[in-house]
């Protein structure tokens, strides 16, 4: 069962003197947020649809982070793409899960007297040189590391919806208003899709701290928690949209809670059908799957079997209670 909306008040906006949204240095007092459109951001709605988060884009079939997986993603009938974000040493964005490059790219066969492949060592024109396909399969050889700016013209041209992971950001002073800026200065990302249309932004990490700070920066922007909050918790976050844990050990009671509390959850990382009717049943407003066509399966089926479930009248319901026991005999004295 879907659960009733809890709506937060109206967020303020604070525009940047000058009227500008540049961010010459990281900083997060209140009167340098930058401005954005003045919608409010709501939790969680009960007209939203169940969704399959095409995770890394559809990793399953094509290398993860890249465009292609977000191109792959669009043609298995993903809404949504999850990628991960961290800024270079020249403060780029560019998508990157590990904090090495080295398991999903050459960079060792490219720069083989570098000291460090950490995406944060390297300078961005460093990172254009390697390939990120190939590891994965031949057909992807030449494949990029996309900049952030390059992942987000080519969702916004294939109408997908986006979950921003910010990864590590304390290894990446700075992060959050590197986004900000990024995302501010498109109109696209900075508006809101309808109640009945799955979020079209959410920025999310383990960091809960750099959250709070990135929510500052991006008031009408949904953002997420990933990790399992404990339940007594769940009210210190008031700021937040999304509770997204592992799926692993989560209850019908903790979906419970967390939906109480006024939050989506979208647990992760699925990629059987079965365990995501599971999880489905327990009330998850979604979750994320390498394999956003097995996804969007369980989906169809869990909402299948709940419109194929028949309605009994109440006679029927009657015909199936248990008749009247005889009252016992009295025992003997």
């Amino acid at each position: 069962m879907r659960r009733i909306a809890i709506v937060v008040g109206a967020v303020s906006f604070t525009v940047m003197a000058g009227g500008g949204t540049a961010l010459a240095e990281p900083s997060l007092h209140p009167s340098e947020r930058i401005s954005a459109s003045p919608v409010s951001a709501e939790n969680p709605s009960p007209e939203r649809p169940l969704v399959a988060v095409a995770h890394r884009g559809a990793s399953g079939h094509a290398p993860e982070n890249t465009l292609a997986a977000i191109e792959a993603a669009g043609r298995l009938g993903a809404e949504t793409v999850e990628v991960d974000v961290q800024l270079t040493s020249d403060g780029e964005p560019v998508l990157m899960h590990d904090t090495s490059l080295e398991r999903t790219t050459d960079i060792e066969e490219v720069h083989p007297d570098l000291d460090s492949y950490d995406v944060g060592d390297l300078t961005l024109e460093q990172i254009e040189q390697v390939e990120a396909g190939s590891w994965f399969d031949p057909v992807f050889e030449g494949e990029p590391v996309p900049t952030l700016s390059d992942a987000l013209d080519t969702l916004e041209s294939l109408d997908l919806n986006l979950f921003l992971e910010v990864k590590d950001p304390e290894v990446h002073p700075g992060i959050e208003e590197t986004l900000a800026e990024e995302l501010s200065s498109r109109d696209h990302w900075m508006e809101q899709n309808p109640a009945w249309e799955p979020r079209r932004l959410v920025v999310e990490s383990f960091d809960w701290e750099s959250m709070e700070a990135s929510k500052e920066l991006l008031p009408s922007i949904p953002h997420g928690l990933l990790g399992e909050v404990p339940e007594d918790e769940l009210g210190d976050y008031e700021w937040a949209h999304m509770v997204n844990p592992s799926h692993d050990g989560l209850t019908g009671d903790y979906v419970e809670a967390v939906h109480e509390a006024g939050y989506e959850i979208m647990p992760y990382t699925i990629n059987e059908q079965d365990r995501m009717v599971e999880l489905l049943e327990l009330g998850v407003d979604g979750f994320v799957t390498d394999y956003p066509d097995v996804g969007q399966d369980a989906i169809a089926e869990f909402e299948g079997d709940q419109e194929t479930e028949p309605v009994q009248e109440p006679e029927e319901l009657a015909d199936q209670l248990p008749a009247d026991e005889p009252e016992a005999e009295p025992a003997a004295d």
